[in-house]
């Protein structure tokens, strides 16, 4: 959903989106039918421009947040950022326990993480909505 990230770093493992409900299911399809129509809510240009390419994670209701966590554990390990999204509140709820719970398994690692919430406005379909965005990075 980001700009700068393409199709290939885009990833949503089965295990997480099990079976979403039709407005997440949008969400889940490709970058190129989501696109971002403006910049996350509260991120000035300098800092878009400073940051890397994240894994973009797609959180459903249906998420298990386990998997989830599991997924932005390894994604951090790997890159050190990983980016969580959201439509709804139920959505939301998952991701939020994910994040909590990743913090768990990296912290038995000697890894602390932060997670930077903020809004990011996404066409879906040809519709304009509000997502959650999660940028989780490792504390400096």
């Amino acid at each position: 959903m980001d700009p700068d990230i393409p199709n290939s770093e885009t990833i949503r493992p089965a295990s997480i989106l099990n079976t979403p409900a039709p407005e997440e299911e949008r969400m889940t399809t490709t970058t190129s039918q989501a696109t971002p129509i403006a910049r996350a809510v509260g991120e000035s240009p300098a800092m878009a421009a400073e940051r890397h390419p994240a894994e973009v994670l797609k959180v459903s209701t249906r998420s298990r947040p386990s998997a989830v966590a599991g997924a932005i554990a390894g994604v951090i390990r790997d890159s050190g950022m990983a980016e969580v999204q959201s439509i709804g509140a139920g959505a939301t709820n998952q991701a939020i326990k994910a994040v909590a719970i990743a913090r768990s398994y990296l912290s038995e690692e000697g890894v602390d993480i932060v997670c930077t919430p903020s809004f990011i406005d996404v066409s879906i379909d040809d519709e304009e909505r509000t997502a959650i965005r999660l940028l989780v990075e490792r504390r400096a």
